[in-house]
């Protein structure tokens, strides 16, 4: 596996990726920590003291439980999509000096922000249960599961973006808006029973809906129940990262013509 034989670079990679970005800087600190808390605290205020919006889905849990599941992993999977996307253009200099696999650059910035988000999410978790959330933490192995699949779906999204934005400069500008809307297409800060029946189905189209929906299952109501959607959530993510794997490195070789 191109890694692990390049294991001592990706770790280079890697640890450089984490400190420039979230532990260099007052900011780092916290976009790492602060922000995804209080966007969270945010939506609590503006969702159960101003609408007062309660669920039936929710029963003994609250809305900030509820959208604290799902909020780390979409903060995760969103930021690392965004980082891998530039990480070529953003290391041309070191691609025209250093022969080396162009991926590892993809693979360290997703992963820097999965390690991140990831550490995050367990100790938002155990925040929760300590002021007396009733989490089903014995899942944990299937959650770290999904979010395994979540990381591999996101590196195959992450190739090939990575790829095109060496050649259409403009890649990155056009995700902010897609990844606005992709947001409040993923059921973050609701229930899929609250989406009319119209519409549902193009919410349930959205991978992210898989992931969001079992990690609630699991961690809120202790529940797996395998099913169909389970093989096509393992098959797709694998299959999109061998589709942007090749994608990637066809186009490899001529990423330093455009650099």
């Amino acid at each position: 596996m191109l890694i692990w034989r390049h294991r001592a670079l990706f770790r280079r990679f890697l640890a450089r990726e984490i400190k420039s970005r979230y532990l260099g800087s007052i900011s780092g600190y916290f976009w790492v920590l602060v922000q995804p808390l209080a966007q969270l605290a945010l939506y609590s205020l503006v969702f159960t003291t101003i609408f007062k919006v309660r669920f039936p889905e929710l029963e003994q849990h609250s809305f900030v439980e509820f959208v604290a599941i799902a909020l780390w992993p979409w903060v995760a999977f969103h930021e690392g999509v965004m980082r891998a996307t530039t990480a070529i253009t953003n290391n041309a200099g070191l691609i025209r000096k250093i022969a080396l696999p162009y991926e590892l650059l993809v693979y360290a910035a997703v992963g820097g922000s999965y390690i991140v988000h990831g550490v995050g999410f367990l100790l938002v978790l155990g925040v929760l249960t300590m002021l007396s959330a009733e989490l089903f933490l014995n899942t944990l192995p299937l959650v770290l599961w999904l979010w395994g699949l979540l990381l591999l779906l996101t590196l195959g999204i992450a190739l090939i973006l990575s790829a095109l934005q060496v050649f259409l400069k403009d890649i990155e500008h056009l995700l902010a808006p897609v990844f606005m809307l992709l947001f409040y297409a993923s059921p973050i800060l609701y229930p899929l029973s609250l989406v009319p029946e119209p519409f549902r189905t193009l919410i349930l189209a959205n991978p992210l809906s898989y992931f969001l929906d079992r990690l609630r299952a699991l961690l809120m109501f202790g529940e797996w129940v395998p099913s169909g959607a389970d093989v096509l959530a393992l098959l797709g993510s694998g299959l999109l990262f061998i589709v942007g794997l090749r994608l990637f490195r066809r186009c490899a070789g001529r990423f330093e013509e455009f650099l």
